[in-house]
């Protein structure tokens, strides 16, 4: 067994956040930065690089970030929207970019007001952009195939739109694609169906990642199906906070907490201790007292005798 068999992105900072009310102080931010890392959370996407007239959660991205980037051990993300926005990222120090392009048209010019062509050619830019930098100190930059599932604007995505558009994003120069059910209309038969048809055309040895929303309650399920496919990147909210402002009836993402347990009780090693994990939910959400939370494992606890994946034999 590998030091750690799946690594979880927390990305409540981030996708939770921008949905949010009340703006979270850069220093609670920062304190559920270092908070989760301790708990062995290794990634975690901690701002978005877009308009603060937008999303005014972010305006204190750039320093996030610093102090993000100081935390030994932490691999800090990013979500950016566009060329302008990867430039902010690179010029504050982000090595690790995620950038959505949205299968669906509807989708695509209700987020970024361009087409999913267009996207394409926007996320070529960036890549050029980023394999612009030296070498040693290169960002790596992810493909995210927004509305791979499905589109509460469009409706259905043909699969062989999401296979093309991740194809797309590969000969760009992604270093990673992630298909992103960013409504929750995902199944898991369908999530495997998908996961096979994109391994198999861009090749099993690619970085293949997965961005569920817990929106119908088939989140852990999804996650449990894409794991069988073969993925082994998942991304999770503490609290199951989250959701597009732009996707209509997008609710929160799987719980990183319920993410972890299901993992650790099959005997997969996620390196992250469940026990810290929900200390940091008490103390992250005291700085968000409205926040609707979500989560089964710290409500009712770990179940007696329960050994986490690397300890059992």
């Amino acid at each position: 067994m590998s030091a750690v068999d799946v690594t979880i992105t927390e990305v409540g900072l981030r996708d939770g956040l921008q949905n949010t009310k009340n703006f979270m102080p850069t220093a609670a931010k920062n304190a559920w930065i270092g908070a989760e890392a301790a708990a062995g959370v290794h990634r975690i996407e901690v701002c978005s690089f877009v308009p603060a007239k937008l999303i005014p959660q972010f305006v204190d991205a750039g320093e996030v970030l610093a102090y993000a980037n100081t935390v030994s051990g932490l691999t800090p993300a990013v979500l950016v929207p566009n060329l302008k926005g990867c430039e902010r990222a690179l010029a504050a120090g982000a090595r690790r970019i995620v950038a959505p392009i949205s299968v669906s048209e509807a989708h695509s010019m209700n987020n970024v007001r361009k087409t999913t062509a267009q996207a394409i050619d926007d996320f070529a830019r960036m890549a050029g952009l980023v394999k612009s930098q030296a070498n040693g100190g290169r960002a790596q930059l992810i493909g995210a195939c927004s509305t791979a599932f499905g589109c509460s604007i469009q409706g259905a995505v043909a699969e062989e739109d999401v296979v093309r558009v991740a194809l797309a994003l590969r000969e760009a120069g992604a270093d990673a694609i992630s298909l992103a059910d960013t409504v929750g209309y995902a199944n898991p038969a369908q999530v495997k169906r998908l996961f096979d048809k994109v391994c198999s055309a861009i090749g099993g040895n690619f970085h293949i990642e997965a961005h569920f929303h817990n929106t119908r309650g088939l989140g852990l399920a999804n996650a449990l199906a894409a794991y069988e496919a073969g993925v082994r990147n998942f991304d999770s909210t503490l609290g199951g906070l989250g959701g597009c402002p732009f996707a209509p009836g997008a609710s929160g993402n799987v719980v990183t907490e319920d993410l972890v347990f299901m993992f650790e009780s099959m005997g997969v090693n996620t390196g992250i201790d469940i026990d810290k994990l929900i200390e940091v939910r008490k103390t992250v959400f005291a700085a968000l007292p409205d926040a609707e939370l979500y989560g089964h494992i710290s409500r009712a606890g770990l179940p007696k005798g329960f050994m986490p994946g690397p300890r059992r034999a």
